[in-house]
């Protein structure tokens, strides 16, 4: 005898799943072509303005006046905020991961005083004055202090408050001898001036060439990293039960984020704020899910970069306001405001 069975209930929420996946892809796409027009518009605007045919001629048709400003200039250094920018959101986002606090940066361990401590080394004793030269020794100097962090924090054993304080130290203490030879040797203090506010237009010195394998080494690295975050996210015996080492995922978080970090400060100076917000404003829309957290984090945050430098190009013509300067100005209200609306919701 055929009986007719009641339809199977649904799962509370196992309907939403999927649509809340198509809404976060969905958000995808809509940052891809958010960080397209704002490339575009890093290429068509600055001292003087392009129309979108000036910009097509000069990338496709026209060698001349066009194509030296489109291509010569804008074009590599649109492409150099892009990756910076990627670079700066992924490690931002690895490092709240790794210390479990939303409002941690690359400063917070250190990372940038450590470029710009070796910076400022070689510019005083070793009488290096191109990019080409020093960029190098930022990059070593942030791996440097990203091991050394590593090392207090306890190695093998470390945990994200150690990490955070031996970051916290190291930054204070490379920050006072920054101060002292920067005092103490004017021309130093010129030649710093410049680089570290943090700036693109650094873009056309072999930059991209040179800090291009880091950056891409270091973001394969993040995204890697995503599902063993998360389990370590759920503390070390549930990570472990799920299958991740705890151990090594720290230390490989610590090295993407000081590869990734340590090659966008090398090549633009120690640009804050951008690794801090965009990852804490893209979990509020995404969750906690890492595999979320860092695509959104790599197209979002170099949107904020360059839209930053077209509003320094602009706002000074024809002169124009470094990016760290315009990022730090647009950045704090913004962040106060998402911190206070975070607070809000949870009262």
């Amino acid at each position: 005898m055929l009986v007719d069975r009641p339809p199977r209930e649904r799962a509370p929420g196992a309907a939403a799943l999927p649509d809340r996946r198509a809404v976060r892809a969905a958000g995808l796409l809509a940052s891809a072509a958010i960080l397209a027009l704002v490339a575009l518009a890093s290429i068509a605007m600055g001292a003087k303005d392009l129309s979108p045919a000036q910009v097509w001629h000069g990338l496709f048709q026209d060698s001349g006046r066009y194509g030296d400003v489109v291509v010569g200039e804008r074009l590599s250094r649109t492409v150099l905020g892009l990756l910076a920018g990627a670079a700066l959101g992924l490690a931002g986002a690895v490092l709240q991961a790794l210390t479990r606090n939303p409002l941690a940066d690359p400063g917070l361990l250190g990372i940038n005083a450590g470029a710009s401590a070796a910076v400022v080394t070689a510019l005083t004793y070793f009488g290096v004055t191109s990019l080409s030269g020093y960029v190098w020794f930022a990059f070593l100097g942030a791996a440097a202090v990203g091991a050394l962090v590593w090392f207090l924090g306890g190695g093998r054993g470390a945990t994200p408050v150690r990490l955070a304080l031996a970051g916290t130290a190291i930054s204070a203490a490379l920050y006072g001898y920054l101060q002292a030879v920067m005092i103490t040797d004017g021309a130093a203090l010129g030649r710093m001036r410049f680089w570290t506010v943090g700036s693109l237009a650094s873009a056309g010195d072999g930059t991209l060439t040179q800090v291009l394998p880091f950056l891409a080494a270091g973001t394969v690295l993040a995204l890697l990293l995503a599902r063993p975050l998360n389990a370590l996210a759920m503390g070390d015996d549930t990570a472990r039960a799920l299958g991740a080492r705890p151990h090594r995922t720290r230390a490989l978080a610590m090295l993407a984020a000081t590869v990734l970090c340590g090659a966008a400060t090398a090549a633009c100076g120690p640009i804050v704020f951008v690794g801090l917000m965009v990852p804490h404003a893209v979990r509020s829309f995404t969750g906690p899910d890492l595999r979320w957290i860092l695509p959104y984090a790599a197209l979002l945050a170099p949107v904020l970069l360059l839209g930053a430098d077209v509003v320094g190009r602009i706002a000074a013509r024809p002169a124009e306001l470094q990016v760290g300067v315009v990022t730090a100005i647009i950045g704090g209200p913004v962040f106060i405001l998402l911190v206070r609306r975070r607070r809000t919701a949870r009262l």
